[in-house]
């Protein structure tokens, strides 16, 4: 169920809501609020009910139970409409044997644009990410890359209140990802409220205000970025760099290792039991590495997001 409610900048609420299919609970008692102007990350592995909740969120299927609450600050009866939302689904949706810029002008006008400011929009989006000189080609002919860029711009060309991206970066290359980043933040900047749904959790670390992670249909941490690492981070993480053979049985004996791991042929990751003091830890790196650096780093989203998905799934496993 959809309603409308006001409290302050929190523009949406979901409550507890459920969704079933057959003997598949696929969201399982779901809460998190979205508020104005943030870029909030609903994160999980596959199958973990995010596009289930996406399309609730959307209004395309209904939760079994539980509620989602819209307001926008003066209670927008009407809201979301076409008009404040936008949405980038993860799968192609647009026509494929149609010119790029007939199609996204129409996508515009959908949206309530008029036809003239729905055409030049999409002119300037197109020479903006360097396609207006494919205006006039049909989409099936444009690369994966090329495809996503066009379906990016269909979702925002009209300056929505609220923007669902569902995997953005999905076929980019590095460059174009990180084009795409500035871009999520300009939105972010002139005022658009952001629902990003992403695979890739160091550019996810970079962007997102809040996250949630789901698994199994369910929460299973969420908070900012800083709330996550402090209270995720069970170890210390120390890169060391260094040349020739490495033994690291040597290392992994240390009562404060609780992993080892090679990164490259010279970069080797150290866990360390957190607190610990490392005197003797490093006299034994020491003696079995010719060291070149060493340094400590914070364990990232990614690391996160694979121990808590895994220990989690392991739990839900266990007689």
């Amino acid at each position: 169920m959809i309603d409308e409610i006001g409290m302050n900048d929190r523009i949406l609420h979901v409550e507890s809501i459920q969704k079933q299919f057959g003997n598949v609970m696929a969201v399982n008692r779901l809460s998190f609020d979205i508020h104005a102007g943030e870029i909030f990350a609903l994160l999980g592995p596959n199958g973990a009910g995010k596009t289930t909740t996406v399309r609730m969120l959307l209004g395309i299927i209904k939760p079994d139970s539980g509620t989602i609450s819209y307001t926008m600050g003066n209670s927008d009866k009407n809201w979301p409409r076409p008009a404040n939302l936008g949405y980038l689904p993860e799968d192609r949706g647009l026509y494929r044997n149609v010119p790029v810029l007939n199609t996204l002008t129409y996508m515009g006008v959908l949206r309530g644009l008029e036809r003239r400011e729905a055409y030049r929009r999409s002119e300037w989006w197109l020479k903006r990410v360097d396609l207006a000189d494919r205006a006039n080609d049909k989409l099936e002919t444009l690369s994966k890359g090329n495809q996503q860029k066009v379906q990016f711009i269909s979702a925002i060309l009209h300056q929505p209140a609220f923007a669902i991206l569902d995997e953005p970066f999905s076929g980019l290359d590095p460059l174009n990802q990180e084009f795409f980043i500035g871009i999520i933040r300009e939105l972010q900047d002139q005022g658009t409220t952001v629902l990003l749904c992403a695979h890739q959790m160091d550019l996810v670390e970079r962007l997102a205000n809040r996250v949630l992670l789901m698994n199994r249909g369910r929460e299973v941490l969420s908070g900012t970025i800083a709330q996550i690492k402090e209270r995720s981070t069970t170890a210390t993480k120390v890169v060391i760099t260094a040349t020739g053979k490495a033994d690291l049985s040597v290392i992994e004996r240390s009562p404060i290792v609780l992993s080892v791991q090679r990164k490259s042929d010279s970069d080797i990751i150290c866990y360390l039991k957190k607190g610990e003091p490392l005197d003797q830890f490093l006299t034994d790196v020491a003696a079995a590495l010719k060291i070149v650096a060493i340094h400590t780093e914070m364990v990232s989203l990614h690391e996160i997001f694979i121990r808590t998905v895994g220990e989690d799934t392991a739990g839900e496993s266990a007689p």
